[in-house]
């Protein structure tokens, strides 16, 4: 009986104590305000924030592009972006637009393709545009999805395997028109009433549009890549109204494409006969960047033979590209950083060069003298391509 009585007490004491604890913890739940969820605005824009496009091959339909603060060091947010993205930011840096798919069921069911609207301020989806489901679904190039110089039309790159260019009305968030391009990729735009594709025979096409968007008409250039002895990398730098080709075999040749028809200058070399014996040449998936203001040509090279084109840079070289003449040589290892994959410049007064190595570090030098400034490590899983617009 006694025995009894103590075990009730103890449960009755237990009792008491569960319920005081529950009273205190629903009075300090009381008091406490529910958390409210905001959407914070990204600093104001500086001509030193990268756009990484990050394309993971063990989740390809989970592509995202990445924002970073290349003064500050800092990791700013991120874009959803579907499966192999296209990615363009306009002019005035304000939206960026991704030209992307979704299937119904993840990997597979029902496609639909889509331009996706960002406000460059949240990284919030601010619109879409449905365009027809043949976008170019490849490693990401600066040419698969590009903007007019005003940023009135964009242009979407199509394989299905037949290539076209679909344009789009950024102002009315409409499909224009959809061009044929014969077998010619990509959409390197000029003003804002053209763009030209790259063609595998070498010769460039040229397509003049009209005031609604549709073809007006279309020039095929004579072959300025010789594409079985010395084919150029895609990746071209704007420059001007013109572009900058590189050759695997480091031979450099520029390319106007403002008019009807395309326009090119002489070719000329990177390396001279001691650097070509010892096997240099550009390498990488973006080789080369251009800083059009102070004419200084970025190069990323390394040591190679013939197929060797999509190994990363152990230096990068440096020229001017009105002498066409190398003033500097920057050893990547001398600094302990890893080979690049991919590089760019930024366009200011104090450019700083970004390089993107194999296990995704970002790099960020001093464009004028080499000098690391710093690394972040592993900003995405397989990140293919620098976007500093």
């Amino acid at each position: 009986m006694k025995h009894r009585r103590r075990a009730a007490a103890t449960a009755a004491a237990i009792l008491a104590l569960t319920y005081g604890l529950l009273a205190s913890q629903s009075q300090a739940i009381a008091a406490e305000k529910p958390e409210e969820l905001t959407i914070a605005k990204l600093p104001a824009y500086s001509p030193h924030r990268v756009f990484v496009t990050d394309v993971s091959f063990g989740s390809m339909t989970d592509a995202r592009v990445h924002v970073f603060d290349a003064d500050a060091g800092r990791f700013l947010g991120q874009i959803d972006a579907g499966f192999a993205p296209g990615f363009a930011v306009s002019p005035d840096h304000k939206t960026s637009y991704v030209a992307t798919t979704y299937f119904a069921r993840g990997g597979h069911g029902e496609r639909t393709d889509v331009v996706e609207i960002i406000d460059n301020t949240t990284l919030d989806v601010t619109g879409e545009i449905v365009i027809p489901p043949k976008h170019a679904q490849a490693v990401p190039t600066p040419y698969n999805t590009t903007l007019s110089v005003d940023g009135s039309r964009l242009y979407v790159s199509n394989i299905t395997p037949s290539t076209s260019v679909t344009v789009i009305d950024t102002a009315t968030k409409k499909v224009l028109s959809e061009i044929d391009t014969d077998a010619c990729v990509l959409a390197y735009p000029s003003g804002n009433d053209r763009f030209t594709s790259l063609c595998e025979s070498g010769k460039a096409l040229t397509v003049k549009l009209d005031t609604a968007g549709k073809e007006a008409s279309r020039q095929l250039s004579e072959a300025f890549i010789d594409v079985d002895h010395d084919p150029a990398f895609v990746n071209g730098v704007r420059n001007g109204q013109g572009y900058v080709f590189t050759t695997f075999n480091g031979n450099v040749r520029s390319a106007d494409f403002s008019g009807d028809k395309a326009v090119f200058g002489e070719s000329w070399s990177l390396v001279g006969a001691a650097d070509r014996k010892a096997g240099w040449r550009p390498g990488g998936l973006q080789q080369t960047a251009l800083h059009a203001k102070n004419h200084r040509l970025y190069v990323a090279m390394h040591q190679g033979a013939d197929g060797s084109h999509k190994d990363p840079a152990t230096e990068i070289w440096v020229f001017d590209t009105e002498s066409k003449k190398r003033v500097a040589r920057w050893k990547l290892a001398k600094q302990k950083i890893d080979p690049f994959l991919s590089i760019e410049v930024s366009a200011d007064e104090k450019p700083l060069l970004y390089g993107l190595t194999p296990t995704s570090d970002l790099v960020v030098m001093d464009a004028a003298t080499g000098k690391l400034r710093h690394v972040s490590k592993q900003l995405g899983t397989t990140s293919t391509l620098i976007v500093n617009p």
